[in-house]
């Protein structure tokens, strides 16, 4: 999987392509945890991300716990296949997605 992050000041953008699983959720969790203090606004691209797992799901958990405290998240360009993913497992009730 590639991450790659762009932060502006508070606002923060990572892009994600390939795979969100077991081998790859910690890469993104490190990433997160590194970054993501004094974010307001924090935008997760999916357009390029093919598969998530349960564990990409945990990750994103614990994301969301964080921006509900300091700011707010958002998913954009999730495609049919991970909406699907979202909605069976009631985390499109959870978090913003665009």
């Amino acid at each position: 999987m590639k991450i790659e992050t762009v932060k502006d000041g508070r606002i923060m953008t990572v892009t994600l392509e390939g795979r969100l699983d077991t081998t790859t959720a910690p890469s993104l969790e490190a990433e997160l945890r590194r970054e993501i203090n004094g974010v307001e606004e924090l935008t997760l691209d999916f357009n390029g991300l093919e598969y998530l797992s349960s564990a990409g799901l945990r990750v994103l958990l614990a994301a969301q716990k964080v921006m509900n405290r300091q700011g707010s998240m958002v998913i954009r360009g999730v495609n049919e296949t991970i909406q699907d993913i979202f909605d069976v497992t009631g985390f499109s009730d959870i978090l913003t997605i665009e």
